[in-house]
């Protein structure tokens, strides 16, 4: 009689808990944030926080996730160290945006225990020439890519 095969890959375990981090929490940590509110928000702790203190939270993210029903007007940065000190790092999930966050939540890692994932995502606001539409298409790309992500990751 035949073994059965074993699974190619261990299923991952449901997350209860996520924080997505960037450099600043202006644009991509605070989009993901966002999107993972709008799809899993019931069944899904989400936060966002950044390396460094930044500005506020980008226009033409906030126009970006207005396109798809989705309101980020409210968010207001902050960084890992106020997130930390405001409700503690219990998080399932730690999901890095830039190489500088990632290196920041690798090194968190030694006093909680968080699954890290680094989603490289490139900077929309990087782009600088072009017309209004021209840079707003860069903020779209990458709402979209974490929609994609976010929605295959967290699903139940």
């Amino acid at each position: 009689m035949a073994e059965p095969l074993p699974d190619a890959a261990p299923k991952k375990r449901r997350v209860q808990s996520v924080l997505f981090m960037c450099n600043f929490n202006a644009v991509r940590s605070p989009a993901a944030e966002a999107i993972a509110r709008h799809y899993f928000g019931k069944s899904v702790y989400v936060q966002s926080a950044g390396v460094r203190s930044g500005e506020p939270v980008d226009p033409f993210m906030v126009a970006a996730l207005d396109e798809i029903g989705i309101d980020a007007t409210r968010h207001r940065p902050r960084t890992i160290e106020e997130l930390e000190d405001w409700e503690g790092l219990n998080f399932d999930l730690i999901v890095t945006l830039s190489p500088e966050a990632h290196h920041r939540a690798l090194a968190a890692t030694d006093m909680i225990a968080a699954e890290v994932e680094y989603w490289p995502t490139p900077d929309p606001t990087l782009v600088q020439d072009g017309s209004r539409e021209a840079r707003l298409d860069g903020y779209r790309d990458v709402r979209d890519g974490l929609t994609r992500r976010i929605r295959a990751r967290l699903k139940g």
